[in-house]
């Protein structure tokens, strides 16, 4: 992650604290804004409960004329019925307000501790000064990703940038998120900007498919919270037209990598975790064949618990792999640990299991490869191995 990484040109974000965590100085508000009207497109969390954040932000997407998402950490405005919606509402009408703009325009985002009422007096004091605040520096920038911060150890941005026709096109992202990391999405908020023009459209397919390979592949202990979203807005201040349909592939490998690496920060931060655990499932006959194999080890606690122990007890991958209603016998199976075959084609392979017990052990990074002689479809997940220490802090997050 760069040391100071730069906003895309049109936006300004500020964070700031307002006292909605048990440490005053934390900081609990984030707010980012394009200075100009932008399309803006958002994916939300698929669990049933969600909060009223998602519920408001969702009905207002995609759109031409957003202009900013406002975020607090610390409380999730989740499962508190009518007033969290009037709440979530509020907040944006708060900050139009001071941007003068319709309240529609403004996005809404809460993460936190699920069941409690936000409090509007702190929230009160917090919002005019997050509007003082904003700026187009990198500074700003890491601020308001401090903003969105829960029980992260660090802040989380990425960039990137090429030149389309002459102009350099940027992308910028935040996001928080190390625990309830899950199947589609998790608890993760993500703000991803840039300043090329997309029209809602594009927008909301580039950023479903940047999504699909990148949030929707990580997972921490397989929860899907209530607060999921990632909202990408683009306002086109980079250029003086819309992106050309041959430069929209280049726009969307740039969205891909900035989501990727995002996510990768997630599960490389995980709650207790002491390993990322990468896994390639390749040669299925479709994605969604490899993408339910992969999920499934990367879910599984026997297999979290094995890498944690530095234990390459890979009947455990094996098992999993036979429980997921892939069409497919133990004989169509080659498993890799770090390089490492460790089964062959339905048979163990002869390995020092030592020396691989102690690259595990030695190392952060892990890697499962899976092979099977299905057809060319392919999916790479990222998980994290499941220690004493998440137990711990789990068990007294509320308490």
């Amino acid at each position: 992650m760069d040391a100071a990484i730069s906003l895309p040109r049109g936006f300004k974000v500020a964070g700031t604290a307002c006292g909605l965590k048990d440490d005053p100085a934390a900081f609990d508000l984030a707010l980012f804004v394009s200075e100009s009207s932008c399309t803006a497109a958002g994916v939300f969390t698929q669990n049933n409960v969600c909060g009223a954040p998602v519920k408001v932000s969702r009905e207002r997407l995609p759109r031409v004329t957003a202009r900013a998402v406002i975020i607090n950490s610390g409380n999730a405005n989740a499962c508190t019925g009518e007033r969290g919606l009037i709440d979530a509402r509020w907040m944006t009408a708060e900050v139009a307000l001071r941007l003068i703009c319709s309240t529609d325009d403004v996005l809404v985002c809460s993460t936190g501790v699920i069941g409690h009422y936000l409090p509007r007096e702190k929230l009160t004091a917090g919002i005019p000064i997050l509007i003082e605040k904003l700026d187009d520096s990198p500074q700003s920038f890491e601020d308001a990703a401090r903003g969105m911060m829960t029980t992260d150890t660090i802040h989380k941005q990425a960039v990137r940038r090429k030149k389309f026709g002459g102009k350099v096109v940027q992308v910028s992202g935040a996001c928080k998120g190390a625990a309830m990391i899950g199947p589609n999405m998790a608890t993760m908020l993500s703000v991803i900007l840039t300043d090329a023009e997309l029209s809602p459209v594009d927008a909301d397919a580039m950023l479903r498919h940047a999504v699909d390979r990148s949030f929707n592949c990580i997972s921490v202990e397989g929860h899907t919270s209530t607060s999921d979203s990632v909202i990408l807005m683009a306002n086109g201040a980079a250029q003086s037209g819309p992106l050309a349909d041959t430069d929209k592939p280049r726009l969307q490998s740039m969205l891909d990598e900035v989501a990727e690496e995002l996510a990768q920060a997630i599960v490389r931060d995980a709650e207790g975790a002491d390993h990322l655990i990468t896994i390639d499932v390749r040669g299925l006959r479709s994605r969604g064949e490899a993408f339910r194999i992969a999920q499934t080890i990367a879910n599984d606690a026997l297999v979290k618990t094995a890498i944690a122990g530095a234990d390459p007890n890979w009947g455990r991958i094996v098992s999993c792999i036979g429980r997921t209603n892939v069409d497919l016998s133990e004989d169509a199976i080659t498993l890799r640990i770090n390089g490492t075959v460790l089964y062959n084609k339905g048979a163990p392979a002869p390995y020092d299991e030592e020396a691989v017990s102690a690259e595990i052990r030695e190392n952060r990074n892990v890697s499962i490869a899976l092979d099977f002689p299905f057809g060319d479809a392919e999916v790479r997940f990222w998980s994290s191995d499941l220690t004493t220490e998440y137990v711990r802090l789990n068990s007294e997050y509320t308490t």
